[in-house]
């Protein structure tokens, strides 16, 4: 394991790094890619390293590759970073419905509802923003729904996987009134900025985390 504590650490020490000095800046060229990159890249790499599920792993090297497209700027990259997370949310959907699931109550249906509508009404109210990026938002907010939905029926073991989830979820909402409502060449703004990075790179962290633990605790 002591492999995977190291990229684990790593991927932490790099994460705050683009969190306190990049992530509210425009620009930044090849060394706020890097730095981006890897950080999602070696939560990848303890995921593998820690022994957990490829789905796991597929997942969180996809957001590494979307991560790389996101942090050049322009729309050119837009769509193919879209894409990558658009995958690693359907492997993610894979590996939660391949985990252990609590048994349906009233409190996981209501959250899943919440959840659901609450993304539908506020997709339906960022649509006159979209313009020619209408469909693949629409499809990438049903994904995303879905991924956050099929966390909060894990087990309560799996409870930090469920909350990195639903950060993530946060984490792209607040990204999408940044990217569509922004006026045109207005720079990012810091507090939103620091709380997409934050929500979603300590999300990632969670989910990691939270997915490899109990197969640890197994082999122990």
């Amino acid at each position: 394991m002591a492999g995977a504590d190291a990229a684990l650490a790593g991927a932490i020490v790099l994460g705050v790094a683009f969190w306190a000095g990049w992530c509210w800046r425009s620009g930044g060229g090849w060394t706020k890619l890097i730095i981006k990159t890897a950080s999602t890249a070696l939560l990848a790499v303890f995921a593998y390293l820690a022994g957990g599920p490829w789905l796991l792993v597929a997942g969180l090297a996809l957001s590494s590759v979307g991560d790389a497209f996101l942090a050049r700027e322009g729309e050119t990259w837009l769509k193919p970073g879209m894409a990558a997370f658009f995958l690693a949310h359907v492997a993610y959907v894979a590996l939660f419905w391949g985990l252990p699931q609590a048994e349906r109550n009233l409190l996981n249906l209501a959250a899943q509802a919440v959840l659901v509508f609450g993304g539908v009404i506020f997709v339906r109210q960022l649509a006159p923003w979209l313009g020619a990026m209408r469909l693949p938002v629409f499809a990438y907010t049903a994904v995303i729904l879905v991924m956050g939905a099929a966390s909060m029926r894990l087990e309560p073991q799996y409870a930090l996987v469920t909350l990195g989830a639903v950060m993530f979820v946060a984490s792209d909402m607040i990204l999408s009134l940044q990217l569509f409502t922004r006026p045109a060449g207005e720079p990012p703004r810091l507090v939103p900025s620091l709380a997409v990075w934050g929500l979603y790179f300590f999300g990632q962290a969670l989910i990691a985390w939270g997915v490899v633990r109990p197969f640890v605790m197994q082999a122990a």
